[in-house]
């Protein structure tokens, strides 16, 4: 336990306190060093300055902040921010044990609920992080924030119409919760989509930052394509888009890089004995918007697989044994270093790191689409690791991406704020896919989206006797499959496997016109 103050002291820490609420971070963190110069031991000091760290993204110093924090007071609020840290580095394991030994009805704070119910939604362990969502708006009951959370643990666990009276509710509270306003408009359950669109309108003359006109554009789109407006739902798209791209300084050569990488060493020599001999993983990757979430819920309706959800322990692991000083997790720098480590180190780092949410099952579903970079690597690494690649038409694939609020907070997507850069980055994909394609991999299977969806049977078939899995009807009928999802399909995954989706683009066709000619231009056959 930590000692109590000076009265001077206790002064100095109320300053600080006030500094951060104004968010004066550095002058917070000279006036917390200089109290901890007279006090070492003082918890709230350090659990202050891992706030501040976290502010500045200075990730894993702030885990280590918070863990001198909790050495010194095993708080509530530390032990929750601990938490929110270790899921933000991946430490699935640690988040994971914090809950357990703090259920949600013994903690009395609902800052500290909502916190801890953050961070398992951030690892997917979404079942756990309702419980603490829904004690958190019974604590507090005035605070939106706290029922936009709820609501979204609610729409990852398929309970559409409880999620939407959450987001009511947040939205009653703050009626400019523009996260809320567009999660509303996602759930596509509007009675009335010309009055939701008045509210919105009104809503946007209100709003100004980036953020908040990029949710509520897209959220205007959602309602202008239910009463089949197209032409409107992309005017709104294209001007929240490009208001927000300004503040991106994307370049898509970047990316582009990086697919050039990916293959660059696959003409070396693959060992079959240097990799890890585990066959439990099975990647489902590609584009974003190709159908990988319908494939994750067909195969994980199987009673032998068990759907991991979007890892990122693959591309961490991979970061981790290069230890590269460069700021991202995949860059070509990382990539390239990666070809002198010890193969069946880097497939065991990865089964390691995944198991809090694997091993209940045979086998497991890794869904990260972006893992496509690190296919050369996952063979070597795991090469009894099914590797699934889905393919969609291009239209209807760059056009999914440009529709899709992506998280704002990942460098992945920022492609899909234009079309021209997002038929680009298509293009290099389709390159690489079919490049692997090509190489004839055992484990490697091409997917094509709408062979699945127009041929449901025959295609789940192969799919599992490719995983070499045993036929299961239940995989049929993925949509009766309950897991949480937490992607952008989240809604649709819930149906039946059906065709509505097939040449979407020919509904915005007039206005594709840029993306239409980009791909032409990159060879894509349309």
């Amino acid at each position: 336990m930590t000692q109590q103050l000076a009265p001077a002291l206790a002064k100095h820490h109320q300053h600080a306190l006030q500094l951060i609420q104004q968010r004066r971070f550095k002058e917070a963190h000279a006036c917390l060093a200089q109290l901890l110069e007279h006090q070492p031991d003082h918890a709230d000091s350090y659990f202050l300055l891992g706030v501040i760290n976290l502010e500045y993204g200075q990730v894993q110093k702030s885990v280590l902040l918070m863990e001198k924090a909790v050495s010194l007071h095993a708080k509530d609020e530390y032990l929750a921010h601990l938490a929110k840290g270790y899921s933000l580095t991946g430490a699935l394991e640690k988040a994971k044990a914090i809950a357990e030994a703090l259920p949600a009805e013994q903690i009395k704070q609902a800052l500290t609920l909502d916190t801890l119910g953050v961070a398992l939604s951030r690892v997917g362990l979404h079942q756990l992080a309702l419980s603490y969502f829904q004690r958190a708006v019974t604590v507090q009951q005035n605070k939106a924030s706290y029922f936009y959370n709820l609501g979204v643990s609610l729409k990852f666990m398929g309970d559409f119409p409880a999620a939407r009276a959450a987001f009511e509710q947040a939205l009653q509270l703050e009626p400019n919760y523009y996260q809320a306003h567009y999660a509303m408009s996602d759930l596509a359950m509007t009675p009335d989509p010309e009055a939701r669109i008045t509210e919105l309108q009104k809503v946007k003359t209100r709003l100004e930052s980036p953020d908040a006109l990029l949710h509520i554009g897209h959220a205007l789109a959602k309602e202008y394509e239910a009463i089949h407006n197209y032409q409107a739902a992309m005017a709104e798209l294209g001007q929240a888009k490009q208001y927000k791209s300004q503040t991106l300084n994307y370049q898509v050569e970047q990316d582009l890089a990086l697919f050039a990488a990916a293959t660059q060493h696959s003409a070396s020599p693959v060992l079959s004995t240097s990799g890890c001999p585990s066959s439990e993983p099975i990647f489902i990757l590609g584009m974003p918007r190709s159908g990988t979430t319908l494939v994750e819920r067909i195969l994980s309706s199987h009673s032998d697989v068990l759907s991991a959800g979007e890892l990122q322990d693959f591309g961490i692991a991979v970061k981790e044994l290069t230890a590269t000083t460069s700021a991202k997790v995949v860059d070509v720098e990382t990539l390239n270093a990666a070809y002198v480590l010890d193969f069946n180190a880097l497939g065991e780092r990865y089964l390691k790191r995944s198991r809090v949410v694997t091993g209940s099952k045979p086998r497991f579903i890794d869904k990260l689409p972006f893992n496509f970079f690190y296919i050369d690597l996952i063979r070597r690494a795991l090469p009894n690791a099914k590797i699934i690649c889905m393919m969609r038409h291009p239209m209807d694939t760059c056009l999914g991406n440009y529709r899709a609020l992506f998280s704002l907070g990942s460098p992945y997507y920022r492609y899909a704020f234009d079309l021209k850069n997002t038929a680009r980055f298509y293009a290099a994909f389709h390159q690489l896919a079919l490049f692997w394609q090509q190489q004839n991999l055992p484990n490697f299977r091409l997917q094509s989206y709408e062979q699945l969806v127009q041929n449901p049977e025959q295609q789940i078939a192969e799919l599992l006797k490719f995983c070499d899995l045993d036929w299961q009807p239940a995989c049929l009928q993925s949509e009766l499959n309950q897991a949480p999802v937490s992607t952008a399909s989240k809604v649709q995954v819930r149906e039946p496997v059906n065709t509505k989706s097939v040449g979407r683009w020919h509904k915005y066709q007039p206005m594709l016109e840029p993306l239409l000619q980009q791909l032409k231009a990159a060879g894509i056959e349309l």
